[in-house]
């Protein structure tokens, strides 16, 4: 079995040390988050880092790496405080991918790959056309993470779009059923199929054992 040290960790070649952090942490969400500037240019992305906060209200956050160089997810969530969050599935992942690459502002991913616009109820940002899942999302704080300096966004969901063919009756969405992809690492998609759902758990009663 192979095992590291931290100063194993620290001294490793860069890209060995960040396949092996991403990935080491498990199976990541496999999302992209859509978002509009204020001139009207359209942006998507892949983050493999949304996560449920809570769900009343319905909260998701999300990392952003350091903004010291351009952002374009992050000025364009800040400049509209809206954005879409879209579930990959199988039939995008190599589109899905792409959106990593690093475009000038005044290019949209949309234009450079096969995924498509889609709006929805007057919301100004796109979502993805085809995805399972998407949401309609609100900009509501964010903190910075002083040991890395990344940040954490949190928004609210205004709207959720489910397919009928996905939803159970009480109200788990059966992703598997969408072809919903996950994330291993940076670089790595897989396909989940659900296995099995367990009951709530509680504590099994304790039997004291009686000497004698």
């Amino acid at each position: 079995m192979a095992q590291f040290t931290l100063d194993d960790i620290n001294n490793m070649h860069h890209l060995y040390r960040i396949n092996l952090i991403n990935s080491c942490s498990g199976y990541k969400s496999a999302n992209l988050i859509g978002t509009k500037d204020e001139l009207g240019t359209s942006n998507v992305a892949v983050f493999s880092s949304v996560t449920h906060l809570g769900s009343n209200p319905g909260l998701l956050g999300f990392f952003l790496r350091p903004t010291t160089v351009t952002r374009n997810t992050y000025d364009n969530i800040k400049s509209t405080g809206k954005y879409t969050i879209n579930h990959i599935h199988q039939d995008i992942l190599e589109d899905a991918h792409h959106t990593s690459a690093k475009y000038d502002a005044s290019i949209s991913e949309f234009d450079v790959t096969h995924l498509e616009e889609d709006y929805r109820d007057g919301f100004i940002a796109p979502f993805v056309k085809g995805c399972p899942i998407q949401m309609a999302m609100e900009y509501v704080e964010e903190y910075p993470i002083k040991a890395n300096n990344t940040i954490l966004l949190i928004g609210r969901i205004t709207k959720l779009y489910v397919p009928d063919n996905l939803l159970e009756n009480d109200g788990f969405i059966n992703l598997s059923k969408g072809k919903v992809a996950t994330i291993n690492g940076l670089d790595g998609y897989a396909v989940p199929e659900l296995k099995t759902r367990l009951e709530y758990q509680r504590p099994k009663a304790i039997i004291e054992k009686i000497d004698g």
